[in-house]
């Protein structure tokens, strides 16, 4: 009874079964009914078989308690539902949270999350998980191992933050005033004092956004901190027996990162805005395969300070997905650029309610091309209360599918 009340909320441009893909449809459902519960942080992937397979954390609050842990679900290929939501990865009395996946080019399904060891994320602690065997049974992967990821920067990392933290949040810290001005000082001071602390630099490090992998073994997974407000990359080049890390990508709140690759091999990433106004998606790029990136800078991309992500469309076009606001999550678009990146003329909106009190609210988008070149997003989502008696009251992750062309449909007017 719950996947038909579910599927109920598929929108009517989905086009009939067998119509050419090339018309522009989009459709959307709830993986599962609102809850009570915090469910946030979703990730979402292709398996080999065409199974969609989605994992986000669920509990009463990381901040405040220890009942968080990852979980998902799975829709089989051709199946309009969503699976009974499952366990992935549960650190009994610990908060479990921001899980991501990818399944690299050995067909392994590589799952990242950071345990909170005392609620505040600072602590966090990198884990990982893998499977070869995630497509053939209903329910969760089997797993084959799991391990903590251990980070070690060197002395090149204090360097970068006493040669680059100050004079990226210099803007900032002139625009500030009184107490603004003092906190964002004593913050500084904190972030320098820890970036000469062992245990400062080696924990506290999350995923977020898909990892990458580009010519060849060297797998790059997009971390960031709430203890440095900025972010690193961490890399392996032999399936994840041993990890390395990139010099720090400095900048004022540049974090959660999600990297996308140029023509030309230039690694582009892009980055939630934690840090003071103007709000907006941030950017750095490296030109050495992940291991130094330039400074990160604002783009024109309006950034509420939320996650977002980036992918390549088998077109050579690229797709971003964000919250399209300087402040709220009550509006979450899809911007595609013809350039690689250097402009978003293109925006369609898989949500869009006008500001307000009664709004709702949709974060931490994931997003793929799947192989039939159509595209799925998943995100966190607690709806508008207008739609409340319909969907229920709470928080539940949305998947979305719509194909190249309903985007093209946003096209600017000649």
């Amino acid at each position: 009874m719950l996947n038909i009340l579910l599927a109920a909320t598929v929108l009517a441009s989905v086009p009939p079964q067998g119509e050419p893909l090339e018309k522009p449809f989009r459709r959307g459902e709830l993986i599962f009914a609102p809850q009570a519960r915090h469910n946030h942080g979703s990730c979402l992937v292709e398996c080999p078989n065409g199974d969609l397979l989605a994992c986000w954390y669920r509990g009463s609050g990381e901040a405040q308690s220890d009942d968080v842990a990852i979980v998902g679900a799975r829709r089989r290929e051709g199946d309009p539902h969503w699976s009974e939501v499952f366990a992935m990865a549960d650190t009994p009395g610990f908060p479990d949270c921001n899980p991501c996946m990818i399944i690299d080019v050995q067909k392994t399904l590589r799952l990242f999350w950071p345990v909170i060891l005392d609620n505040q994320w600072e602590s966090a602690l990198l884990m990982s998980k893998t499977s070869n065997d995630y497509v053939r049974n209903p329910g969760p992967p089997q797993w084959q191992t799991e391990k903590v990821i251990h980070l070690k920067p060197g002395p090149e990392f204090a360097e970068a933050v006493r040669r680059d933290l100050d004079r990226q949040w210099e803007p900032g810290l002139k625009a500030a005033s009184g107490e603004v001005r003092q906190r964002l000082q004593q913050s500084l001071a904190t972030w320098h004092r820890r970036s000469n602390e062992k245990l400062s630099v080696r924990l506290g490090w999350m995923p977020r956004a898909h990892p990458v992998q580009f010519d060849g073994n060297r797998l790059i997974l997009p971390l960031y901190s709430d203890g440095f407000a900025f972010s690193i990359m961490a890399y392996t080049d032999d399936g994840g027996a041993t990890w390395n890390i990139s010099a720090p990508l400095v900048g004022a709140g540049s974090i959660q990162p999600s990297i996308a690759r140029r023509r030309d091999g230039t690694l582009v990433a892009f980055f939630r805005d934690g840090g003071p106004p103007p709000k907006r998606v941030l950017v750095s790029e490296s030109g050495d395969k992940g291991l130094t990136w330039s400074l990160a800078r604002d783009t024109d991309r309006p950034n509420p300070g939320a996650g977002l992500e980036v992918i390549v469309l088998k077109s050579g076009r690229w797709a971003l997905i964000n919250n399209d606001t300087e402040k709220g999550r009550h509006s979450l678009a899809v911007s595609v650029s013809e350039d690689e990146g250097c402009t978003w003329p293109i925006v369609r909106h898989l949500e869009h309610d006008a500001p307000g009190q009664d709004t709702g609210s949709y974060s931490y988008p994931s997003i793929l091309q799947a192989r039939d070149g159509t595209l799925h997003a998943t995100y966190s989502y607690e709806p508008n209360p207008a739609n409340v008696v319909r969907e229920g009251k709470g928080e539940s992750i949305k998947h979305v599918q719509f194909n190249e062309a309903w985007l093209l449909e946003g096209r600017p007017t000649p």
